[in-house]
């Protein structure tokens, strides 16, 4: 049997520390302390739940991060 795979390491960072920022500031952030993939999208957005270590999503409104969390 193969062996499972380990998933890449990602940031060790806090999603709620985005809330309430601008989206550039946001993702400029993010980028900077090691995300993979940022993801902005908004309110409603249908999406797929499948979990990606490395990215961070953001659920932006008016240009602000109004949610975030990880996968």
């Amino acid at each position: 049997m193969a062996p499972v795979p380990t998933p890449s390491a990602q940031p060790d960072d806090t999603p709620g520390a985005y809330v309430g920022l601008a989206s550039e500031t946001a993702e400029r952030r993010a980028r900077e302390r090691g995300w993979a993939t940022v993801r902005a999208l908004p309110p409603g957005t249908v999406i797929t739940m499948e979990f990606q270590s490395g990215r961070i999503n953001f659920e932006v409104e008016a240009g602000v991060v109004r949610r975030c969390w990880t996968g």
